[in-house]
C-alpha cells in the first residue's frame, strides 16, 4: 500500500486529476479547494484515494508530513495551463491553496522516502 506522500505524488502525476497540479516549476502543489472536495474527497469507498472525505483532514495530513502553506497573492503563474486554472478558479470565486515541502518536488521522486509523518 502507498503512503500519503506517494498517493499524492501519483495523483499529481496522473492526467485524471483537474483539481490539483504542480505549481512553481514543480516545487509546490496547487489545490482548487472546491473542485478537489468534489473530484477527490467525494469519491466513494473503492475509488477513494485517501482514507478521508473532508478537506480539513486532508490539510491536517499535509501538515503532518511537513507541508507548509504558501501565499500567492500578487504573483501570476508563468505556465499557461496553471495560469488558465487560476483564472478559471478566480472567475468562479474558488480558492486555490498552495503547499510546499522541500522533500516533495516533481523532478525528484527519490525525495519521497524522506517525507515522514511527524
Amino acid at each position: 500500500a502507498l503512503n500519503f506522500p506517494q498517493k499524492l505524488w501519483k495523483l499529481l502525476e496522473s492526467d485524471q486529476c483537474r483539481s490539483m497540479w504542480w505549481s512553481e516549476g514543480g516545487k509546490c502543489i496547487a489545490v482548487d479547494e472546491e473542485l478537489f472536495k468534489e473530484e477527490v474527497l467525494g469519491r466513494a469507498a473503492p475509488l477513494r484515494v485517501f482514507g478521508m472525505n473532508c478537506m480539513k483532514s486532508f490539510l491536517r495530513r499535509l501538515n503532518l508530513y511537513g507541508f507548509t502553506k504558501v501565499r500567492r497573492d500578487s504573483e501570476r503563474s508563468a505556465s499557461l495551463p496553471e495560469f488558465r486554472a487560476e483564472e478559471a478558479a478566480a472567475a468562479a470565486h474558488r480558492q486555490i491553496l498552495y503547499y510546499y515541502s522541500p522533500n516533495f518536488s516533481r523532478d525528484h521522486p527519490d525525495l519521497l522516502e524522506k517525507l515522514k509523518r511527524r
